[in-house]
């Protein structure tokens, strides 16, 4: 295999300098999720894997379950921008999105070098996206396309990746662009994606894939990587709880978190909002625990958190579900991030169901859009808009979508109450 990586963080670099980089924690982001929205995760065969737009809609379900939200992935494979404006009037729009994300790009850029007309069309087809979504009064978070993987695509053809991570660079550009003009949100996957791919290939070899084993769809953790792009850029502060604990006098639980008992160092707790929980190996691209040390999930979006005070001894042991470890006293003072060092925790399971609930919605949503939904145009121009056949089609959708909404009620349900306890011991 021909080695790429000695050129990777050079281009990582060139390539944050030609859009807004994603959102740092120093940057204080206003909500744009309101309660009772409609969120519409739109895109391409990348958003048809339903693994991002899936920890999307599982963070926002079990972490900020006092939103309420109602969520539908649009992912189609071999979209392009274009396309996607073409049939939002008959796909998107009659199910009244009041939130928007959009992925294109990587089939935009035809996957060889840059051209204008590459750019016009790129653009001419995503401002059609927003102009639309302007007019329906929806907000958005704009995403551009990610790179490809330096190691896995076309590995034998030389600088295939740089010129098309350079072609990609452009149209997320591009994209953050229109966005800003039109007072959207940006989300900068590309820049992002190709900062952690040069840290983590530097830290686990050119094996570890970023964007996938075919170079352009990735694993789990790239999939992370977008989900957290898109969760900065929507706005979600990160603060899932904090449990605070008085080795002397008792313990108290942020909002979401009810202390049943407290004594001597013994807590128990019921949550109704969870942390995100991770799974897999250290160096398992397919994990999401993998991109961990490239990637400040925990630090900005999971912050579940357990304050000690009064603590007798200089270290304790704190045991939360199966696992234990000890910490110093300052450091339980300062507060220890639960949801960062368990990453096996008494929430791992109702996670993995609630992940199975919203998988088995969002394989539904496909079907109904690509099956039937979007047919309904070939229909009403075969029938020239009979007004007859326009009120069966209406029908229709009202089943489908009344079926998703089952499938978001089982999804949202999922999210029950969790009885845990925590236990610090002094040593």
């Amino acid at each position: 295999m021909i080695q790429k990586r000695p050129l990777l963080r050079a281009v990582a670099l060139s390539f944050a300098g030609l859009a807004l980089l994603s959102p740092s924690s120093s940057e204080a982001r206003e909500l744009l999720l309101k309660k009772g929205d409609r969120l519409a995760i739109v895109g391409d065969s990348i958003t048809e894997q339903k693994q991002y737009s899936r920890f999307i809609e599982d963070y926002l379900l079990a972490c900020t379950p006092e939103l309420g939200l109602q969520i539908f992935q649009f992912g189609w494979s071999g979209e392009r921008a274009p396309g996607f404006a073409n049939r939002m009037d008959n796909d998107l729009v009659p199910w009244k999105p009041t939130v928007v994300t959009t992925a294109f790009g990587m089939n935009d850029g035809s996957y060889r070098p840059y051209s204008d007309a590459i750019g016009k069309t790129y653009e001419d087809g995503t401002r059609r996206i927003q102009d639309r979504m302007k007019e329906l009064g929806a907000r958005m978070v704009v995403g551009g396309p990610g790179p490809v993987d330096v190691d896995s695509w076309k590995s034998g053809e030389p600088d295939a990746d740089k010129y098309y991570n350079e072609n990609l660079g452009k149209l997320s550009a591009i994209a953050g662009k229109l966005a800003k003009e039109r007072g959207f949100e940006f989300a900068d996957m590309h820049a992002l994606m190709m900062d952690v791919m040069a840290k983590a290939k530097e830290a686990n070899g050119a094996a570890y894939h970023v964007c996938g084993g075919d170079g352009v769809h990735p694993g789990a953790n790239g999939h992370l990587v977008m989900a957290y792009t898109f969760l900065k850029a929507l706005g979600v502060d990160g603060n899932i709880g904090t449990i605070s604990v008085d080795m002397k006098d008792g313990a108290t639980g942020s909002e979401g978190h009810k202390i049943l008992s407290a004594k001597a160092g013994e807590v128990e707790i019921e949550s109704s909002r969870y942390p995100f929980c991770f799974y897999g190996a250290e160096k398992d691209p397919n994990a999401t625990r993998s991109v961990l040390p490239f990637l400040p999930f925990n630090e900005e979006l999971n912050r579940y958190m357990l304050v000690v005070k009064n603590l007798s001894a200089e270290q304790a042991e704190v045991s939360w579900g199966p696992t234990s470890k000890t910490f110093t006293r300052a450091q339980l003072e300062a507060g220890v991030n639960l949801a960062a060092e368990f990453f096996d925790n008494p929430f791992s399971k109702p996670f993995q169901d609630l992940d199975r609930a919203v998988n088995t919605k969002q394989q539904f949503e496909t079907r109904m859009i690509k099956d039937t939904v979007t047919r309904f145009r070939s229909m009403r121009a075969l029938m020239k808009d009979d007004p007859e056949v326009g009120e069966l089609l209406d029908v229709l959708y009202k089943k489908l979508a009344g079926k998703q909404e089952e499938l978001q009620e089982t999804a949202r349900a999922a999210v029950k109450p969790v009885t845990h306890k925590l236990s610090i011991v002094a040593k």
